[in-house]
């Protein structure tokens, strides 16, 4: 029998390898937890999820403060932003919670873990190139976790400026006066109104004709339509044709709609046009690991083209979410630990952009409706009937729900104040299979946004339990009288 240093194998200390490495170790697997990066955490706490909510935390702040006559009260002047306090915080919030990341942290669960490029030499065996030496490691099962990076386009001259993405945006040491983004995904609205509200002008270039491509258009306007209400300039249709440095600024050159050159410039450039799998080093046909540019292929049990080699996480190339990359961990240990044919199931999957307003979504929206050829109808439900909305100033936007002929729900969109809360009901409700009349039925405290869930079911369960035909059965059967009529007397 084939004798192997480790149980298990994790490659990548972000959200899939860390819930892989701790799950697995746990239940007495050997695991040897891999990182390239001298810090465990991945993208999401050092260049991703933390830093960018702690810089929209600020950025609402402050904005809150510019406008404090809205509500109110007296308009203080406000000095300009030093945005080197504004990183000196980011780097706060990610030591406070580095710690829950830390190599201690998992050795005390029993996880070995070292620091290294990873690659294959065989489909068993890792080298790992150390700082101070190349190991060779053996192990049973291995699960690749590495992430992604920034996807960086082959634009004529983008590699001869200074341009920012995710990893280097957070630790400006000062305010960019004027910023470029490219591309209108969720970590460009972000960022786009962030940097607004602190002081910098944006401008925003898109490709297509809408933000959020991924999003319905309709539900993706509200939010564009608040950036540009705040001063964000966002061009849609505009191919980027070149980058190059003039007069101490960087200008970029776009098409818009084919039609004449127009130039933007900027003191900063940031590059948001999406996510590449982190695979080059890892030598991955010397394992025979299939893959694709978009990511490594795998089954729904997060299986490769090797069944005992695992990936998880962004890496995959499917949903780019640290929610994602840790619920697809949870799904290698039930079957890698276990040996439980668990499938990952993406049916009920919620994601969020969190601008101001959020937009929230789960399951199908109306584009993925229609690509699937389904039959729907529309419930919708204004934030401008929401009282809680109405009293914080804060009535832009709606609720949409997807139905099926059946009046099963197949989707939720919100748009509007704290939507990526307010979805989380909806995760419960949609994942337990709870029925609508349920939720219509339900206390919700008063006055909450919260509201607005019960009041987008209650108006599908009260269009019938208040119609003419349940209306004239009780009369009949109860003798009702039936409306009052006008008094014209």
């Amino acid at each position: 029998m084939t004798t192997f240093d480790y149980d298990m194998i994790v490659l990548g200390g972000g959200a899939a390898g860390l819930t892989t490495t701790a799950g697995a170790a746990q239940l007495g697997v050997r695991v040897l937890l891999v990182e390239q990066e001298p810090q465990l955490g991945g993208d999401c706490l050092h260049y991703g999820c933390v830093p960018s909510k702690t810089l929209i935390t600020t950025a609402r702040n402050r904005h809150r403060m510019a406008n404090a006559a809205r509500w109110g009260l007296p308009q203080p002047e406000l000095p300009p932003v030093d945005f080197s306090l504004v990183a000196d915080r980011i780097r706060s919030v990610i030591q406070t919670i580095q710690p829950h990341d830390s190599p201690e942290r998992f050795t005390s669960l029993g996880a070995k873990v070292l620091f290294g490029q990873a690659g294959f030499v065989d489909e068993h065996t890792v080298s790992i190139a150390g700082a101070d030496k190349t190991r060779m490691v053996t192990g049973k099962q291995i699960v690749i976790a590495t992430g992604s990076s920034a996807s960086i386009p082959n634009i004529p001259g983008l590699d001869e400026v200074d341009y920012l993405t995710n990893t280097s945006i957070f630790s400006l040491e000062s305010l960019p006066e004027s910023l470029v983004i490219l591309g209108a995904g969720p970590i460009a609205l972000e960022m786009a109104q962030s940097f607004r509200r602190l002081g910098s002008e944006v401008t925003v270039i898109q490709r297509s004709g809408q933000v959020l491509s991924r999003e319905d258009k309709d539900m993706a306007d509200i939010v564009q339509d608040a950036l540009e209400k705040e001063g964000v300039r966002v061009l849609l249709n505009t191919a980027v044709r070149s980058v190059r440095r003039k007069n101490g600024r960087i200008e970029v050159e776009t098409e818009q709609n084919g039609g004449k050159p127009i130039a933007i410039s900027g003191t900063h450039l940031l590059v948001a046009l999406g996510r590449t799998p982190n695979i080059k080093n890892l030598r991955l046909e010397q394992a025979g690991v299939e893959y694709t540019p978009k990511g490594i292929t795998v089954d729904a049990r997060m299986r490769t083209s090797h069944k005992h080699i695992y990936a998880c996480g962004d890496v995959t190339g499917q949903y780019l979410f640290t929610h994602a990359a840790g619920y697809e961990g949870g799904i290698v240990v039930s079957n890698a630990v276990f040996k439980l044919p668990r499938k990952a199931d993406y049916t009920w999957m919620p994601w969020v952009t969190y601008t101001e307003p959020e937009l929230a979504s789960i399951g199908l929206n109306e584009k993925t409706a229609q690509e699937q050829g389904l039959e729907y109808t529309l419930r919708t439900e204004p934030f401008a009937s929401n009282d809680r909305a109405i009293a914080q100033g804060a009535t832009e936007g709606c609720l949409k729900m997807l139905l099926d002929k059946r009046e099963k729900v197949l989707g939720v969109q919100i748009a509007g104040p704290h939507a990526g809360e307010l979805i989380n009901e909806w995760v419960a409700i949609l994942g337990g299979g709870v029925k609508l009349s349920t939720l219509a039925g339900a206390i919700h405290p008063y006055p909450t946004l919260g509201e607005i869930n019960k009041r987008v079911a209650g108006s599908l369960i009260g269009e019938k339990l208040f119609s003419g035909k349940v209306r004239s059965g009780l009369c009949f059967l109860f003798g009702y009288q039936g409306k009052c009529e006008d008094d014209k007397e």
